[in-house]
């Protein structure tokens, strides 16, 4: 009997991810897919379901050859109802019975998990995790995304909004407004877009030359990758802007470290490409914020799947799901 393969499908709001993998979790094949958002979304599973019957093809193999197909979805979701409560990036209605929809149009058995718990898991399997059964992943982009592992499986909570990391308030006055509907929330200072946030009030406040400031005078745009440069250069203004958001996300690490005491916390996500210049800092607001236990006993480290993590993960809730 010939190996079969395993389907892991990333859903993002821009593009979709789709990979074959074996059962060890080795990328066989992977591509990616617009997502399109039009008539509500409607399109999407179709297109998904196109998309793998194509690349079979190609293969000269048959659809007898999956396994099964997971999927990482953007919003919280119920495992085990196979729905996914809400997805406003996506034109969804409330409680689309996502897996059903899956296994309608693939023809595959089907399981659904949130986005970041398939990152968290795929860092878990194959990546920075290396084979640690109590982890925390924080995916550092457009938003903050969060999954947490407790003895190899995922912390869904009551209603599938387990491991909002992002969501965690650390500006309790005072803070930017989050989309979400809160103030404060780790999301709006230490995203991709909150690091631009933070750089903007920084330049505000403060007269201090920059290369930050010269950037901002001439093209009225800085990235957080700009920030993470500047600061690399002994920019102090650029250094100040990573040492707040270091405090931010190192206070908020250290408290998911002293609620969970993981044996590793995994920063991913764009912002995270910013390697030592984040860590060193946030590491050390972790030690000052954390219990002394968790200060000896939990790892920080920078996530090594990058945007292969979504699809390893969703692979490995074919493996040990289906």
């Amino acid at each position: 009997m010939t190996e079969k393969w395993l389907v892991g499908v990333d859903l993002g709001g821009t593009t979709t991810k789709i990979a074959f993998l074996s059962k060890y979790g080795e990328l066989l094949h992977k591509w990616e897919i617009p997502t399109d958002k039009s008539d509500n979304g409607k399109n999407i599973i179709v297109d998904i379901a196109k998309a793998i019957d194509r690349k079979l093809v190609e293969l000269d193999q048959t659809k007898e050859k999956l396994m099964g197909i997971g999927m990482g979805a953007p919003g919280p979701v119920d495992m085990s109802k196979g729905i996914i409560y809400e997805a406003v990036n996506l034109g969804w209605d409330k409680n689309t019975p996502l897996k059903d929809l899956l296994e309608v149009e693939t023809g595959l058995p089907a399981v659904i998990d949130n986005d970041a718990n398939c990152a968290a898991l795929g860092e878990m399997w194959k990546g920075a995790g290396d084979g640690a059964k109590d982890i925390v992943c924080v995916t550092l982009g457009t938003g903050v995304g969060g999954g947490v592992i407790t003895n190899g499986d995922i912390v869904h909570g009551v209603r599938g909004a387990g491991g909002e990391i992002g969501h965690i308030t650390v500006v309790a006055e005072g803070g930017f407004q989050c989309n979400c509907g809160k103030t404060g929330c780790l999301e709006t200072v230490a995203s991709a877009t909150g690091v631009v946030r933070l750089a903007k009030e920084k330049l505000d406040s403060t007269a201090l030359p920059s290369a930050l400031r010269d950037r901002w005078n001439e093209y009225k745009v800085i990235s957080a990758k700009d920030v993470f440069d500047a600061a690399g250069k002994n920019d102090e203004l650029a250094q100040s802007i990573v040492d707040q958001l270091a405090f931010y996300l190192g206070m908020a690490l250290a408290n998911l470290g002293n609620v969970l005491n993981p044996e590793k916390i995994v920063l991913g996500g764009g912002v995270s490409k910013a390697g030592e210049i984040l860590l060193e800092p946030v590491l050390n607001y972790f030690e000052q914020f954390s219990f002394p236990t968790v200060r000896t006993s939990t790892q920080l480290s920078i996530a090594t799947l990058g945007n292969d993590a979504g699809v390893i993960g969703a692979a490995w809730l074919v493996k040990n799901k289906i």
